[in-house]
């Protein structure tokens, strides 16, 4: 085989081969592109369910804990006796927070990352409002009660 065919039959290889790594980093970058739409979409769903959960005249619950998931605090609506403890954690996979809305020296937590929690007593009777600071329509309510 002569000289000049060996190196047009590697220069074959090479371009091949570099547009081989050039498709398979298009398809990543697309597939990539598709995730984020797809839980984007989920996102807002997620968010429209919890509006329309916190519009709905939903019942507060008694207990003192309070899930951070699926981009809402569950139950949304609590009702506590005067001096008790509540407990936030965030089981969500993104950070968020639980910062009271009313100017009432309510909770008001740092980011809470995935699985940290956040505890604040309540000592004044009253109905504490409070919303994610980084996710404003994720919001609920405490009620304290004497």
């Amino acid at each position: 085989m002569n000289k000049s065919v060996v190196t047009g039959i590697v220069v074959v290889i090479l371009v091949l081969a570099g547009g081989g790594v050039w498709l398979a980093k298009h398809n990543s970058d697309n597939k990539k592109a598709d995730d984020m739409a797809h839980m984007n979409a989920q996102t807002s769903q997620l968010q429209q369910q919890q509006k329309t959960a916190n519009n709905s005249g939903t019942q507060a619950t008694a207990t003192n804990s309070v899930n951070i998931e699926n981009f809402a605090f569950s139950p949304a609506n609590i009702t506590v006796k005067k001096g008790t403890t509540v407990t936030w954690t965030n089981k969500d996979s993104v950070a968020h927070t639980v910062t009271e809305t009313d100017n009432l020296n309510g909770p008001k937590s740092s980011t809470l990352a995935t699985g940290k929690s956040f505890v604040f007593t309540f000592d004044t009777a009253g109905t504490y409002h409070y919303h994610c600071s980084i996710h404003s329509e994720m919001t609920g309510t405490v009620t304290v009660t004497e």
